[in-house]
């Protein structure tokens, strides 16, 4: 009898990469491959109960300590899977690491395994990295110093990268906003995005009816699957346990769902800003009571540490002002809350995850970008597929207020609801059964990942 293939799924240890490669390796299960899942043991202790660290770790941080010092204990992870005298486990067949996680080719090398990459940013964003190396050459990266951060330097458009419409360097994933051409985070996109084409194949979670323009200028990655988006094909796993396997490093708040069955459809103003945008004190004061002054329902997850520290508190006055219908709580299950008729728009920081979820569910999105391609991917909501507006970097709450109103009651709101409703559409086909994502799923299964 043949041994069940077993693939390895290795996220870089952040929330907007665990959930979809969990949902992939959740897909692979549910294809008959034995699954291992690896976490970091910070992370790993948040999943399992009682946690108390809810705080997050420094990205440059956790960038360079991956680089030093992932690759040995990766690689004696795989050994001893593979020396196990478990029958239920079988020898390792293949990889699956995450996107920024390259230095898993070498392990893939050494064991002479398969590995694809998960690419879990949009492809958008997967462009814009890919010119990171030609900014640079051209100049354009580091700054002279950072007041070109504020002086309109970054509103310079750039035309010469094939498949982006002028696009301007603030468009552009925000680590290029440093004066130190040693920078921790330029130098990682840089080295990572010149690995991916070593891998057998790069996986995205997204769907050819939205990016299919991004997807066709990666020239240089020679096998692209676009899967997308994940969420919407976990549908196809029957096993409740599988299902019910959670990836959330924050406790999730299910009231806000009862709450939320008492508002009117589009009614409900849905705010999160993921698992790590910080706000400073008079952001989050600006976001209120632009919030308040709306007069609408708002339903806003706030986690513990928002403002960097426990002054994420809103005044007495606002609670006063929003009684009965604001809802303020640190965790939901964001699909959940998306999929609700009463949520009008979502005003996110455009991570990927998030904005899939927004598009999966027709609901329109007010961008706040943090950084990273929150920035690529704000600008594309907006420009290039017309599902959203954008709120100033610097923002006042009259902007929140008016844009807030103009996205529930008026007509340009009205506009980018139907787009957001069309694309919608459009994802519901990409995984059915013979659409794009469905069929590329099952061409990497059997073309990539079981081939002998």
């Amino acid at each position: 009898m043949d041994q069940k293939p077993h693939a390895i799924c290795i996220p870089y240890p952040a929330q907007g990469h665990i959930n979809p490669m969990m949902k992939l390796a959740k897909l692979l299960h549910f294809k008959g491959f034995h699954v291992s899942f690896v976490n970091n043991h910070y992370n790993h202790k948040r999943l399992l109960p009682p946690s108390d660290a809810d705080s997050k770790q420094s990205i440059p941080d956790l960038c360079e300590s991956i680089q030093k010092h992932c690759l040995e204990p990766f690689c004696e992870l795989i050994t001893k899977l593979n020396g196990t005298e478990n029958a239920d486990v079988p020898p390792v067949s293949c990889i699956v690491s995450d996107g920024v996680m390259c230095f898993t080719l070498k392990a893939a090398e050494k064991f002479g395994l398969p590995e694809v990459l998960l690419w879990t940013a949009s492809g958008c964003g997967l462009v814009a990295y890919s010119h990171y190396h030609d900014l640079v050459q051209k100049g354009y990266t580091p700054l002279k110093d950072m007041s070109y951060v504020t002086n309109g330097y970054l509103e310079t458009t750039i035309d010469w990268i094939p498949g982006m419409n002028n696009i301007r360097l603030r468009d552009f994933p925000s680590f290029i906003r440093t004066t130190d051409i040693n920078d921790i985070m330029l130098n990682y996109f840089i080295n990572e995005c010149e690995a991916l084409p070593r891998g057998l194949a790069v996986v995205l979670n997204t769907f050819d009816a939205l990016e299919q323009d991004s997807v066709n200028t990666l020239i240089s990655i020679p096998r692209i699957f676009t899967v997308g988006p994940l969420h919407m094909m976990e549908r196809y796993l029957q096993d409740e346990r599988v299902k019910q396997v959670g990836s959330n490093l924050w406790k999730e708040d299910v009231s806000c769902i009862h709450w939320l069955d008492t508002k009117d459809p589009c009614s409900v103003v849905f705010v999160n800003f993921g698992s790590i945008t910080v706000l400073t004190k008079e952001q989050l004061i600006e976001f209120g009571w632009g919030l308040a002054n709306s007069k609408k329902d708002f339903l806003w997850i706030t986690r513990p540490d928002i403002v960097g520290g426990n002054e994420g508190v809103m005044p007495p006055e606002f609670l006063v002002e929003t009684k009965g219908r604001g809802m303020i709580i640190s965790g939901c299950p964001q699909e959940q809350v998306l999929k609700h008729p009463a949520i009008g728009v979502f005003l996110t920081h455009s991570g990927w995850n998030s904005t899939l979820e927004s598009i999966s569910n027709g609901v329109p999105v007010l961008c706040w970008p943090f950084f990273a391609e929150q920035q690529t991917n704000c600008r594309y909501s907006n420009v290039e597929w017309g599902i959203g507006m954008e709120i100033d970097a610097n923002v006042k709450r009259e902007d929140v207020e008016a844009q807030v109103r103009e996205m529930i009651d008026g007509v340009k709101g009205k506009q980018l609801k139907s787009k957001a409703l069309d694309l919608k559409k459009k994802a519901e086909e990409a995984v059915t059964i013979g659409g794009s994502s469905y069929c590329n799923f099952n061409k990497l299964v059997t073309d990539i990942l079981l081939k002998k």
